[in-house]
């Protein structure tokens, strides 16, 4: 396997979803990994140290398999749910890896440094980041079924709904 340069993007998908690996590669993802509840393992076999940072946005479930793939001095910024649990059962801070931060987002886009927030603009309509579209969704009555599309895992990507003409 390819050791990742120092500016190398990984990105998770679940067992059943491994088809998604090359459609996270054909967004710009360098190392799609399918966390089976080893992630922590397949990372340290591309970084053998551990990454720097990891955005968890899966939730409670997975945060402490994601703590182990952060090196030393490392951050982990939990910033989602989509797991749909909202707490950790007998939570223990010693589920944290010494050395390792962990930090969390729950803000809006307005929380973010205006240089910031311009740059990933800036990327967007460059195409340098991009946002995979699932699907396009007008008017409301069709949410219910973007909704379900999203829970289900069927359709991955951003689910958009485009109110009025």
């Amino acid at each position: 396997m390819d050791r990742p340069s120092q500016r190398a993007s990984a990105s998770t998908t679940r067992p059943a979803e491994t088809e998604l690996a090359g459609k996270l590669r054909a967004v710009g993802i360098d190392h799609p990994l399918v966390d089976d509840g080893t992630l922590a393992d397949h990372v340290r076999e591309l970084v053998p140290d551990g990454m720097h940072a990891a955005l968890e946005l899966v939730g409670c479930p997975v945060l402490a398999e994601t703590l182990r793939t952060v090196r030393r001095h490392g951050t982990v910024c939990f910033t989602g749910a989509l797991a749909g649990q909202w707490t950790i059962p007998d939570f223990t801070p010693f589920v944290i890896p010494g050395g390792v931060r962990l930090t969390g987002y729950a803000g809006e886009a307005a929380d973010l440094p205006a240089g910031v927030f311009d740059e990933q603009l800036r990327a967007t309509s460059e195409g340098r980041l991009k946002a995979p579209v699932a699907e396009v969704c007008h008017g409301l009555e069709q949410v219910r079924d973007a909704q379900a599309d999203v829970e289900s895992g069927t359709t991955p990507g951003k689910h958009v709904v485009v109110l009025g003409d």
